[in-house]
């Protein structure tokens, strides 16, 4: 155990500065100059002078070689400092800060009713002796995983905000405003964990163990909560790690859509505005997340089916 705890740190910290090493040479070579944005102030920057630019290209150290850039910028990371907005000169760390709890909420609503809504349906789609039934349940994730998420939350506001007035079409008041958002952002994960839960439920529920519960007289019901679900659970838990990167991700158009304050509206301006450390602090903030969400499912893989940290003891010949 001590092992694999070990080896799932070391490629945390790996995943972490890979994607701050990245992102930071893909931001910043591309053909912007800070300088000249932060001159601008948003306005034309045809009328900053070149000594404008060479006074914030100095006080930011943007002057100086690549390299010492890179090596100055991720000591001040490691410290929590992830440098500051082109745009209002606001430390990036406080952006985020005042973004995230709004995102996370979004976040946490839409997986809590991925894995209810893909939960439902596997379950609903192996219990089931209706074949018809069986698979409109199963064809119903492909649906799901092949819908555009921007065209999804526009469907949802014409019909259940501007024709039946059920929920607000915008804004982020209240729980009314919270629940078309995360409907949304949370149909391609069900789609996604249907899929997968069912056919580890279908190879699970042929395995010989259930054949011989079965065989004992043990019901369906039993045999696929009390045996099938805890094996078949395995590799749609594994899942829950990527489908936060892909919450993080698909907030961008969500909250775009709903008019949502958060950390995806404040990407989708940084974005256009080419404000390289926020871009660079969200993908940061993301590769965090996603290394902490993978290193918890990690470590309760192990609970579900404690081989996956056995070792092979060597054999000791005589």
């Amino acid at each position: 155990m001590r092992t694999y705890l070990l080896r799932r740190l070391l490629q945390a910290v790996f995943v972490l500065w890979a994607a701050y090493t990245v992102s930071f040479g893909v931001l910043y070579l591309l053909p912007s100059d800070p300088a000249t944005i932060m001159a601008a102030g948003g306005g034309d920057a045809s009328t900053v002078t070149p000594a404008q630019t060479e006074a914030l290209r100095h006080q930011y150290g943007l002057d100086q070689p690549l390299a010492e850039q890179y090596g100055t910028r991720l000591l001040h990371a490691l410290h929590g400092d992830l440098g500051r907005s082109v745009q209002n000169g606001v430390p990036v760390t406080r952006l985020l800060s005042h973004d995230l709890p709004t995102t996370v909420q979004l976040a946490a609503c839409a997986l809590l009713l991925a894995l209810v809504l893909g939960s439902a349906v596997a379950l609903l789609a192996s219990w089931t002796r209706s074949g018809p039934l069986r698979q409109l349940l199963l064809s119903l994730p492909a649906l799901g995983v092949s819908a555009p998420t921007f065209w999804v939350g526009l469907v949802l506001v014409q019909l259940f905000s501007f024709r039946w007035h059920v929920f607000p079409a915008f804004g982020d008041e209240g729980f009314d405003s919270l629940v078309l958002p995360s409907v949304t952002l949370a149909l391609p994960g069900a789609a996604l964990i249907a899929q997968v839960l069912a056919k580890s439920l279908r190879t699970a529920l042929a395995e010989p163990y259930v054949q011989t519960a079965l065989a004992k007289g043990a019901n369906r019901r039993r045999v696929l909560f009390g045996h099938a679900l805890r094996n078949a659970s395995i590799a749609p838990l594994t899942l829950v790690g990527i489908m936060i990167g892909n919450l993080l991700a698909g907030a961008v158009v969500v909250e775009t859509v709903f008019a949502r304050a958060g950390i995806g509206r404040e990407t989708a301006a940084a974005v256009t505005a080419q404000d390289i450390p926020v871009v660079q602090g969200v993908v940061v903030l993301g590769a965090v997340t996603f290394v902490l969400t993978t290193l918890a499912v990690d470590l309760l893989l192990p609970l579900l089916d404690p081989r996956i940290t056995a070792t092979t003891k060597p054999t000791v010949r005589t």
